[in-house]
């Protein structure tokens, strides 16, 4: 295993590499309560899907691990239970197939866990260097639109990683891992941002058809946008699959980068290595080397599974309802599981549009099941802008986003309904409210990224605005056609401008253009640039400033003692600094991130900013703007290098 060298595999360290030993120290946590939580403590409760929430302090959210989005009524009325007793009510669908509980303190997490427990359901491993929650066609095993039912595999391989109690083989890996497989012809999941994909392929041998799988590796969505997996060309058959998926974990936990959290995802050693010895290294973990060749099954559509449709079980239908943008409040949910038990098998399966299906009714109880009040809500025929409406979790509950999104999400599909009406293709809107990604921004028709931007003397929320990505056999990365559209009344015209031509648009190609060639946004409340400079030299950046103080001038360290853009961590009395050399300029920052605390010393320098390594905000060298968040801001300090030595006046 390569040796770490960010604040995340220091904590990880301190509990011998194995984050789940957080629980040893529960009782004390529990006992001293939310406000005496350290940095470690918030980053390694997250090992037991427990996080803690900026926007409501003392308040937290927990993950609940679902497997290929598969639930059951009575694990539904449970959670429902939880959210409405020890929760605020309200959960969340998420693009992973699980759920969300929120607005519950650490006190209430024994009670919670038993409660899970006894309906076979747990939150481990759903944060930070884990294999997130498992992902696969949500219809598995009952859509006749699939090549084979993948679930088995998914649940093999959650019993490995997770087990009923956490397994430490799988808890320190450099970064997450997503990881989908699925037998599903039509693409309901989205493969090309996965890690680990295995997608349905044919092989023929002899003249007879064989199924299995092709096996994409290195997709992402976040950690720098959307890399689309690479296909190594293997085909491998379902008995094969476990073992495979296992192989590439490892061998990402053993090998991948662990310096910049940006920089430590599979993508990032897939572009060190290549694919050529990727996959001879891999081979060579396995024991034996996978055939190449096999035609992909999957056909060109898209299937959300939403509405009523035939299952393979003869008089059986499946039907889809749209829980929009994935929230739901405990009444409901509660509803949905008696609906699910009373008409079905009991039976519920979640999807990465933040939707959910009933299985298993009978087509004779179909009609009657269409005229239950739950589904004037949960509609099985949503209109054309609500179908395919995805939304991360925004600025109400999320530490990283920066602007509201599910409700604004919500607004905006009924307005595009009102000015462009029922009829026409449905089309994908996706929001997310910063550059992670959660909403699949950038896998959309039309994906939106917020942002926050000055107008008139006032910090708004924007959003950039991108065209014609799509995940799929012939997965296209979504490109920024607009930026800093503010989130107004005339953003649904901008909108249904772009759906009106939206084939037009989906022809649009990057133009490559210097990486300093950007748009710099001046924080709200600023009357130009000099004055907020000067208010955030005197140390507050919120305001002009009110006082002078004359700068000392020290000396920090010798120049060889820089590496070439690579942080330093140097004190000034109680001053924390960031020191960095970039093309023999040496710079000086706040060593703090004002968003979360990260330590900046440790960031990648991207562009002529230094990322942060716990959640990836970018601050500019030179100016100490946040590009991330323009709210935001670090300060800046005089640096000379006289000598050979390098001089900060502070």
């Amino acid at each position: 295993m390569r040796p770490g060298n960010n604040p995340i595999e220091t904590y990880k360290a301190a509990k011998g590499g194995d984050g789940l030993r957080i629980r040893e120290d529960l009782p004390r946590l529990i006992q001293q309560g939310a406000e005496a939580l350290t940095p470690a403590d918030k980053e390694l409760l997250k090992w037991l899907g427990v996080f803690f929430r900026k926007p409501t302090p003392g308040k937290f959210m927990m993950r609940i691990r679902m497997p290929n989005g598969f639930a059951t009524s009575e694990q539904l009325a449970a959670i429902a239970d939880l959210a409405e007793r020890l929760g605020n009510g309200t959960l969340d669908i998420t693009t992973r197939q699980q759920m969300e509980l929120r607005g519950y303190t650490l006190a209430g997490l024994p009670e919670i866990w038993e409660k899970l427990r006894g309906v076979n359901l747990r939150s481990l491993q759903t944060g930070m260097d884990n294999i997130r929650n498992l992902n696969g066609c949500p219809l598995a095993g009952v859509t006749p639109h699939e090549l084979l039912d993948a679930s088995p595999i998914v649940r093999e391989l959650d019993r490995l990683i997770v087990g009923d109690d956490g397994n430490p083989e799988f808890t320190n890996l450099p970064r997450k891992m997503n990881v989908t497989v699925t037998g599903c012809l039509e693409n309901c999941t989205h493969n090309e941002s996965q890690d680990i994909a295995l997608v349905p392929a044919m092989q023929v041998i002899d003249g007879t058809a064989r199924p299995g799988f092709h096996v994409l590796v290195g997709g992402k969505m976040g950690s720098g946008g959307f890399t689309i997996a690479s296909n190594l060309g293997w085909f491998i058959e379902a008995r094969q699959a476990v073992d495979v998926v296992i192989a590439i974990i490892t061998l990402f936990r053993d090998e991948g980068p662990r310096e910049a959290r940006t920089k430590c995802r599979l993508a990032f050693l897939l572009e060190a290595w290549g694919v050529d010895r990727f996959r001879a290294t891999l081979a060579t973990r396995l024991g034996w080397t996978p055939p190449s060749g096999g035609q992909d099954a999957r056909v060109e559509r898209h299937n959300d599974h939403l509405g009523v449709a035939p299952q393979r079980q003869p008089h059986l239908r499946s039907v889809g309802l749209d829980v929009t943008v994935g929230r739901i409040r405990h009444e409901p949910l509660r509803e949905l599981a008696r609906l699910a038990r009373s008409y079905g098998t009991g039976e519920v399966r979640l999807t990465v549009g933040q939707n959910a299906i009933l299985i298993n009714i009978p087509q004779e109880r179909i009609d009657s099941l269409l005229r239950e009040p739950l589904l004037k809500e949960l509609s099985p025929d949503p209109s054309r802008f609500t179908r395919g409406l995805v939304s991360c979790t925004g600025i109400q509950y999320c530490n990283l986003a920066v602007i509201e999104t599910k409700s604004r999400a919500v607004q905006v599909a009924e307005a595009l309904n009102a000015r462009l009406g029922p009829d026409g293709e449905p089309v994908t809107i996706h929001w997310s409210g910063c550059p992670a990604g959660c909403g699949n921004h950038l896998a959309a028709d039309i994906g939106l990224r917020g942002m926050k931007v000055n107008v008139g003397g006032r910090s708004v929320d924007a959003v950039a605005v991108y065209v014609g990505g799509r995940t799929g056999p012939h997965a296209r990365v979504a490109q920024p056609i607009m930026e800093m559209v503010p989130c107004d009344e005339a953003l649904p015209d901008v909108l249904a401008t772009i759906i009106k031509h939206l084939e037009l648009f989906r022809q649009v190609e990057p133009l490559q253009v210097g990486s300093k060639d950007r748009v710099l946004m001046v924080p709200a409340g600023a009357e130009d640039e000099e004055s907020w400079m000067a208010s955030a030299a005197e140390g507050g950046g919120a305001g002009p400033s009110t006082g002078v103080v004359a700068p000392v001038k020290r000396n920090v360290c010798a120049l060889a003692e820089l590496q070439e853009n690579r942080g330093r961590l140097v004190s000034l009395g109680n001053k924390a600094l960031a020191l960095f050399r970039c093309n023999e300029r040496v710079v000086a920052i706040d060593a703090e991130c004002p968003h979360a605390g990260g330590p900046l010393q440790e960031g990648a320098i991207e562009g002529g900013c230094v990322v942060c390594p716990l959640h990836e905000y970018a601050f500019e060298l030179a100016t100490g703007r946040c590009t991330t968040d323009p709210a935001l801001s670090v300060n800046t300090y005089p640096v000379s290098v006289e000598g050979g030595a390098v001089w900060v006046e502070v």
